[in-house]
């Protein structure tokens, strides 16, 4: 499945990588929601696949952090 390849990568970055990547999907976000207000966007699922993933960096991001307490 996908997505659970996709969660398996974020679990084996680190924390600096992944707030790099959660940066990108929120500049991504940004972008997509610009386009569709300007009725550029053709795919609109877009950004709620972008929505899911920046939730699931930062469920990553959480647990590590409670991990190393």
């Amino acid at each position: 499945m996908k997505t659970s390849k996709y969660l398996e990568e974020l679990k084996s970055q680190s924390a600096a990588d992944l707030k790099m990547q959660l940066v990108d999907a929120k500049k991504e976000l940004f972008n997509l929601r610009f386009q569709n207000a300007t009725n550029q966007l053709d795919n609109t699922s877009r950004i709620k696949e972008v929505r899911k993933n920046i939730a699931r960096i930062q469920t990553i991001i959480t647990e590590k952090a409670n991990a190393a307490e």
